[in-house]
């Protein structure tokens, strides 16, 4: 195990979070001032529960957080936080929680990999297509969306989809990233008008 992964493990453990990815939130956020007080935040592939453990600290008591993963969160979390354990494909449309808007989407979505570079972008790809809509859907305007994505050839066709929606893009690379990870993550600031036409499909200008 490498040095930074031995830090960043030990001080995930110190500081009471369930994995080390917090922080790669708390980097970007530093660095980009996402998260205040009061917001209302969606978080897409949250299990372990260590982006939920951050953004409710940053969001306060009077914000709200949900959280969706197919695998089950078992920390305990404060009362501002709500999760659900369900396929983001599958969502129940029909619920009270779709007539929401969010201030921020953050995802920290991944495919089950493959070990094939190519495979594997393909698949992270679709799931940020997802998050793309969803964002279209329930993302305020002037809201901001975070996804993790996977260099490799979709990426660039990606940030022209963030672009239409979006903006400002940045790509970040968190220190807590290991070097030898393909995963960057793929910020839009500010929603703009309507661009999406359909689920998973932008309207190209």
């Amino acid at each position: 195990m490498k040095k930074v992964q031995d830090h960043y493990f030990h001080k995930a453990r110190k500081d009471g979070y369930v994995a080390r990815s917090a922080y790669k939130l708390e980097e970007i956020d530093q660095r980009h001032q996402l998260l205040k007080r009061g917001q209302k935040v969606l978080d897409l592939g949250c299990a372990p529960g260590s982006w939920l453990q951050y953004t409710a600290k940053r969001i306060g008591e009077s914000g709200r957080l949900l959280g969706i993963d197919l695998q089950a969160v078992a920390i305990s979390l404060p009362p501002q936080v709500e999760v659900f354990q369900t396929d983001i494909y599958e969502l129940d449309r029909s619920g009270a929680w779709w007539e929401n808007s969010f201030d921020i989407i953050l995802s920290d979505m991944a495919p089950q990999t493959t070990g094939i570079r190519a495979v594997d972008a393909d698949r992270s790809y679709a799931l940020n297509q997802h998050a793309l809509w969803l964002a279209e859907q329930h993302l305020i305007k002037g809201g901001y969306l975070l996804v993790k994505a996977f260099q490799g050839a979709p990426f660039q066709r990606l940030q022209q989809e963030f672009q239409q929606m979006f903006a400002e893009v940045k790509i970040c690379k968190p220190k807590s990233s290991r070097s030898e990870s393909v995963e960057v993550f793929l910020l839009g600031k500010k929603k703009q008008e309507s661009q999406v036409k359909e689920e998973g499909h932008l309207l190209q200008s």
